[in-house]
């Protein structure tokens, strides 16, 4: 099966999509899809071409990414809240010659890619785009996902059908069914929300209700007006809802998920004493499409983030690559059909994440029970979860180093109550030189997603430094918290 073709699960006369009221159909889907599909061709868009999707979460998103795929090119999802520096980059580092969006951007610098309004796409008509070719199949690119690079620029990770297929069939733990009714969230640029919400639901034949711009109110009101039964989430928004939401608004949800970053169980407790109902929790990574534990309906373990996954295999090593026994920790190594082809056009990030034989090494610490439920315990990466989304320090630190004045500089993951964690630069200023940390801010906020600024700034003296000269973060860290309880 190809990702376009899940749809084809669905009855033509159910509700497949409802957005801001309007309410599609399966073969209403499947006619937008032909014609979003038909002008893309006729923009000369073919197998293997990459085409950029920016845009908030809508039914236009659904119909620009199936028509892609289902030409053989390769969508681009691409995070709204990246700035003009940051889009221009992935456009010109995945070649995109179009791009779908649901608002003009301005670029500082030349890109490669034609702007396209999104929402009107589909509005012309263009004549029928020929069928895939024969020996088009499950294991061709489908979509390249591209996460925050460890060494500055984001890395592309390339999915195959294959792949988001796979993970999507291992979502059938869900228990989800075509009365369901789902609530899309999260952004439709995000693997987790795409693979567990969008694609999941009409593999199941079911209903997907779209939420353009989160709200908390907002969302406790369509879940209780729509009667949502799926309710799939970060960490983050259950802690919103569960002091916002009475105890009727959720009485039609039958599964409630978290992921992206670990569920603190006072999350957890609150949540259950509010509504009676468990969370289940699972982890991933986008290399991974992105599942790679999942709780079964039923079968909630809290603190645990899931068992292993039919058509997976698993291991857990230490630092010399040996497996570990169980309850003992070790880095999360997992191969399957879920697993990425590589990174685009970076083999040596590649060589780095998968080994020779095909197992991808997560950067994740955890251990496992007696009964197989997994839990993730440390990151061997220094990458910060704030609200689900994945912030790498050392992008952050390069953009910090482009500011007058600066010598040294640290970006450190700390708690944030709301958030889960949010990032705390720390920095050195050079020798007579003088650093407004407000116009620091607005420097990083022209430059960077506004999720990846760093909520606090620390001027130091001087930063410590390890016996071979690397910035002692984690020297800097216990001073932050010894400060703290002081």
């Amino acid at each position: 099966m190809l990702v376009h073709e899940i749809i084809n699960n669905g009855h033509d006369a159910d509700i497949a999509v409802v957005d801001e009221g309007r309410r599609t159909t399966y073969a209403r889907l499947k006619q937008q899809i032909k014609r979003y599909r038909n002008h893309l061709y006729a923009l000369g868009v073919r197998t293997g071409d990459r085409v950029g999707i920016f845009s908030r979460n809508s039914a236009e998103f659904v119909f620009t990414y199936f028509a892609t795929t289902s030409l053989g090119a390769i969508a681009v999802p691409i995070n709204f809240q990246l700035t003009p520096r940051e889009t221009a980059y992935i456009l010109n580092d995945a070649g995109i010659k179009h791009l779908l969006t649901y608002e003009r951007i301005e670029f500082d610098e030349e890109v490669p890619a034609t702007q396209h309004d999104i929402a009107t796409f589909g509005n012309e008509d263009f004549p029928d785009a020929p069928e895939l070719p024969a020996d088009f199949d499950e294991k061709n690119p489908c979509v390249i996902i591209y996460t925050s690079g460890t060494t500055g620029n984001p890395k592309g990770a390339v999915l195959s059908h294959k792949n988001l297929v796979h993970n999507t069939r291992q979502c059938e733990i869900f228990k989800c069914h075509r009365a369901c009714k789902s609530i899309c969230v999260l952004p439709m640029y995000h693997c987790f929300g795409w693979t567990c919400t969008v694609l999941n639901t009409f593999y199941c034949g079911a209903e997907l209700h779209v939420l353009r711009v989160f709200k908390p109110k907002d969302m406790i009101d369509m879940v209780r007006e729509n009667e949502i039964t799926d309710v799939i989430v970060v960490p983050s928004i259950f802690k919103l809802v569960t002091v916002l939401a009475k105890p009727e608004d959720f009485k039609t949800v039958r599964f409630f998920m978290s992921g992206g970053t670990t569920l603190p169980d006072k999350i957890v407790d609150e949540f259950k004493a509010k509504f009676g109902k468990p969370i289940a929790e699972g982890y991933g990574l986008s290399e991974a499409s992105p599942c790679v534990f999942l709780t079964t309906h039923g079968k909630e373990r809290q603190g645990s983030c899931g068992q292993k996954l039919w058509g997976e295999e698993i291991r857990l090593v230490d630092e010399d690559g040996n497996d570990v026994a169980q309850g003992e920790i070790g880095e999360v190594l997992v191969r399957g059909g879920q697993v990425m082809l590589g990174y685009w056009n970076n083999p040596e990030a590649t060589a780095q994440a998968l080994d020779a034989d095909g197992w991808l090494h997560t950067g994740d610490v955890g251990k496992v029970d007696a009964d197989g439920y997994y839990y993730i315990v440390n990151r061997i990466k220094e990458m910060i979860i704030s609200m689900g989304e994945n912030i790498y320090p050392r992008e952050v630190e390069e953009v910090v180093y482009k500011f007058p004045g600066i010598k040294d500089a640290a970006v450190i993951g700390v708690d944030d109550k709301l958030r889960g964690q949010v990032g705390a630069c720390f920095f050195e200023v050079a020798d007579g030189q003088k650093v407004d940390t407000r116009a620091l801010k607005r420097f990083l906020q022209k430059n960077l997603a506004l999720y990846k600024v760093p909520r606090e700034f620390h001027q130091l003296d001087e930063l410590p430094r390890t016996s071979t000269g690397k910035i002692a973060k984690r020297k800097i860290l216990e001073d932050y918290l010894s400060a703290k309880e002081n």
